[in-house]
């Protein structure tokens, strides 16, 4: 199967508005919406479910050591690169940001401690042991922080695996963040 990364012109109609309004946020279409423009339904979850994250009770910063805990687990090398940018772009301290793409434990004990529930997660497939969710608690993260974080694992679910499936090639715009799982051995 070829995934074609629709531009405004190429996307079946009722993708145009989300991919318009994606170009006037961040100045161009990222390859990973050309590839969701395909489905409207696909290309209008992403997009509102990244609006609804606006609500979240996690910072910013937090929801980026999410999101890229959960693409780093998932090995999407496109939202590694991507969440990178992000992550820059909103001052996530530079040591965290090595931290989250090497996979290790983060310097930071709250961070860590929301990343650490994000992997017990995807480990146990939602299944999250009660020690796991009393230690996120004892951070100091409450209920809509943990339903915060699931909807972030939707959200990168859905873009990982549609960058797996799809291929989807890094845009020039987050190539500096270019990152490569460990152990990979081709793209």
């Amino acid at each position: 199967m070829k995934f074609q990364i629709h531009t405004k012109d190429t996307a079946p109609e009722a993708s145009r508005a989300t991919l318009e309004a994606t170009a006037k946020k961040y100045g161009f279409v990222p390859n990973l919406y050309g590839v969701l423009a395909g489905s409207p339904a696909a290309v209008q979850a992403y997009a509102g479910i990244n609006k609804a994250l606006e609500q979240s009770a996690l910072t910013p910063v937090e929801q980026q050591v999410v999101t890229l805990t959960v693409s780093a687990a998932n090995s999407c090398t496109y939202c590694m690169g991507a969440h990178s940018t992000v992550a820059q772009m909103i001052r996530i301290p530079e040591q965290i940001l090595v931290e989250l793409r090497n996979q290790r434990d983060l310097s930071d004990a709250k961070l860590n401690a929301l990343r650490l529930l994000v992997v017990s997660a995807l480990h146990h497939r939602g299944w999250v042991p009660e020690e796991d969710l009393n230690q996120f608690t004892a951070a100091g993260y409450a209920e809509q922080h943990l339903l915060d974080v699931l909807t972030i694992v939707a959200l990168k679910t859905l873009s990982n695996y549609t960058n797996h499936i799809a291929h989807t090639p890094l845009d020039p715009q987050f190539a500096p963040q270019a990152w490569k799982a460990k152990g990979a051995t081709g793209g």
